[in-house]
């Protein structure tokens, strides 16, 4: 983890610095949005993939691709119209450093730039048009109505309401679990990886993905902002059905772990022997942050 953070912020620092000269309106709000730390889990993840399967090259700048995704997700979700938070990664969220109006133009464009880190990460690699062209398809879907839109839409209809735990699993399979599992997809591609190991790594990324949003609804409802970065039991006072209450807090947890053996028993199947990915899963429930 501490490897990939490190070359992912080298990569994201480059590019702040280019959208900060491109525009000197918007462009610092990009940049502040980018450069907020972060564990920056998801490339992280596109990373491991990659060598696991036995990648070849720097794959770093092309996984940053993911985290700007990320980052403009989490710049639009902390808006008043959304969860209207003031803190995020341990420092103010994007509008109340730069105002509603401009964090939210920030946001629409780093989707797009999203899609220049991919293209530029891509090349130097020397992949093909035919697999970034898929790997571009898999990114925006997971960023979109299928993914994590979608399910932010349907995590603001649930605000008051009770649901059922495959309700919630529907929700966050997309609003969370649609990135996570493009990140895995999108190191498998890279690496070169059939069809068949694929399928099993997106497979993989679903089942982690789930387990992390379980993870996260009990640290919501256990931790402090301090330790969190971000603003802790949120989740009760906007009303949200989580895990944790949906479940219990000791069901949550054993439905985490068994998340994590499914993303496991995916690995397997599909032969990919990699104690770097059965770890990378076991962190997604045991991290404290």
């Amino acid at each position: 983890m501490s490897e990939a953070r490190a070359a992912v912020e080298r990569v994201i620092a480059d590019w702040g610095a280019r959208v900060r000269a491109e525009d000197s309106r918007i462009g610092p709000a990009i940049a502040y949005a980018l450069e907020s730390p972060g564990k920056r889990l998801r490339p992280a993840l596109v990373m491991a993939v990659h060598r696991a399967l036995g990648g070849a090259g720097d794959v770093a700048p092309l996984a940053s691709a993911v985290e700007v995704v990320h980052c403009y997700s989490l710049v639009h979700d902390d808006l008043p119209c959304m969860d209207d938070d003031d803190l995020r990664r341990g420092r103010p969220t994007t509008h109340r450093q730069f105002g509603v109006e401009t964090a939210t133009a920030a946001g629409y464009r780093m989707i797009p730039l999203a899609g220049r880190v991919l293209a530029a990460g891509a090349a130097e690699l020397g992949l093909t048009e035919g697999v970034v062209s898929a790997m571009a398809a898999e990114l925006f879907a997971a960023a979109g109505a299928r993914g994590m839109i979608g399910g932010q839409m349907l995590d603001l209809e649930a605000e008051g309401r009770s649901l059922t735990q495959g309700e919630l699993e529907r929700m966050h399979r997309a609003k969370t679990g649609a990135l996570i599992a493009a990140s895995a997809v999108l190191g498998a591609r890279a690496a070169g990886a059939d069809g068949e190991r694929v399928a099993a790594l997106r497979g993989y990324g679903e089942e982690i993905g789930l387990a992390f949003q379980i993870a996260d609804d009990l640290l919501d409802a256990s931790s402090s902002s301090a330790e969190l970065g971000k603003t802790a039991g949120k989740d009760a006072r906007q009303h949200k059905a989580t895990f944790a209450t949906v479940l219990g807090a000791g069901a949550a947890g054993a439905e985490a772990g068994r998340r994590v053996a499914c993303a496991v028993d995916h690995l397997r199947r599909a032969r990919v022997d990699s104690l770097l990915l059965v770890d990378f899963a076991h962190f997604m429930v045991e991290r404290r942050s």
